[in-house]
């Protein structure tokens, strides 16, 4: 190689690291951008927003063990498929999604980083002869990572499908499937497979684990218990959705009292006081037969939705037999039309700060009790004179009467308070 060769060859590896760190100083946007790609891409994941989320995280660990080995020399060979990828890869393997998922997100990824990075190269390296040779360099190195990682992830995928095929009962997994999908079943036979009776009134449960590894011994000791409080008729059904995840059904019998499988604001504490920080409780509406049977669990995964779009800010525990959660999770299905309700009927209120969650809270619980500032501090446990002051404070945030645009403002009060900080500006 000549003296000018070398000189091309140590400027284009200055140039891969200079622009690696680029990459670290803008990891949130590339994340961002390729989880939006892949999340519209990726049509086996759409809805299931756990595993959107956990792809999300392997696609960020990816980048970050990227741009590692590229600033610290590591040859791409001795990487190891980072957490986060390698429990996406188990998940995908325990629901039966295809590797084939797996391997076109990084196909996919890998496209879209590229893009990136030749973008910056051009914008950055001024000597062409260097720009080309950084690309080149930055491709191989992506093609190695791929490579490399892509055969640990098809190996634990394969391992993890094996074990999980192994464990599961085949022929219950296809007749719950094919209850849930509305194909005819054979009554009596499905209720052998499954060892449960379709002919009463059940109650849906979803338990989910917010650790990742957790047990799921945990979920069906936490099922057990619910099934005491909720007075259901006997012992549930519990299906293994992942290793974090659990869908359940309580029996109510055929003649179930009306109490059975209500969520009283007794029972609710009871259990909130069971998922401690990171179990949570999903519940649908009683159904009764086959066709309750679906839609009970229909109505507890819409109510597992609005816990997920709250984030942190979730109800550990919740019922989509509550009216404002029914109406809460048709407002978490366009988040962007909801934050545009938020704002438009709260004003100032419609900001992420503790103050503004108590003028809400308070203005909400003033609507509920029919604008009654006794029965509001009673349900509050303030001075009725302390109501008045907030609810006055709330009036002037808000900018208008309570009397304009009502139904607007009680919306956007059901979605801050069960949607929380993704439907709110921040502070």
């Amino acid at each position: 190689m000549t003296a000018a060769g070398t000189d091309t060859e140590t400027a284009a590896v200055t140039r891969v690291v200079h622009t690696a760190g680029q990459m670290a100083e803008n990891l949130d946007l590339l994340t961002s951008t390729l989880y939006d790609v892949l999340s519209d891409r990726i049509t086996d994941l759409q809805g299931d927003q756990p595993m959107l989320d956990l792809m999300r995280l392997s696609i960020e660990d990816n980048l970050r063990t990227v741009i590692h080995a590229v600033r610290t020399g590591i040859t791409m060979d001795a990487v190891d498929a980072p957490p986060a990828a390698v429990e996406y890869a188990r998940r995908l393997a325990q629901r039966g999604i295809s590797a084939n998922a797996l391997l076109r997100a990084y196909r996919l990824g890998q496209e879209l980083a590229l893009d990136w990075i030749f973008d910056q190269i051009a914008e950055n390296e001024p000597d062409p002869h260097v720009a080309y040779r950084a690309g080149q360099l930055f491709m191989a190195t992506t093609f190695r990572y791929i490579d490399a990682v892509a055969e640990q992830l098809v190996g634990v995928y394969e391992d993890e499908r094996e074990r999980w095929l192994a464990n599961r009962n085949t022929m219950r997994a296809a007749v719950l499937a094919d209850l849930l999908a509305g194909a005819p079943v054979d009554a009596a036979a499905a209720e052998r497979a499954l060892g449960y009776r379709l002919h009463q009134q059940h109650l849906g449960v979803v338990l989910w684990d917010e650790h990742a590894g957790g047990d799921l011994r945990d979920l069906e000791k936490l099922l057990g218990q619910a099934a005491r409080i909720l007075d259901a008729a006997g012992q549930p059904l519990f299906v293994p959705r992942d290793r974090a995840t659990g869908w359940a059904w309580l029996p109510l019998g055929r003649g179930a009292a009306d109490s059975a499988g209500q969520l009283t604001d007794d029972r609710a504490a009871e259990l909130r006081g069971l998922v401690g920080d990171r179990l949570l409780l999903a519940l649908g509406t009683v159904g009764s037969g086959e066709e309750g049977f679906r839609r009970t669990h229909a109505d507890a995964l819409r109510a597992q939705q609005v816990a997920l779009v709250a984030g942190d800010r979730r109800h550990s525990v919740i019922s989509f037999a509550d009216s404002r959660v029914r109406a809460a999770s048709l407002l978490a299905a366009d988040l962007p039309a909801t934050r545009r309700l938020v704002a438009d009927a709260l004003g100032e209120l419609a900001v992420d700060t503790e103050n503004a969650s108590r003028l809400r809270t308070t203005l909400r619980a003033f609507l509920e009790s029919r604008n009654s500032y006794a029965a509001t501090a009673a349900q509050i446990h303030l001075h009725k004179n302390t109501v008045k002051y907030r609810v006055d404070k709330a009036v002037a945030a808000r900018g208008r009467s309570l009397d304009e645009d009502r139904l607007d403002l009680e919306l956007a009060l059901v979605a801050t308070y069960w949607l929380g900080s993704p439907v709110l500006a921040p502070a």
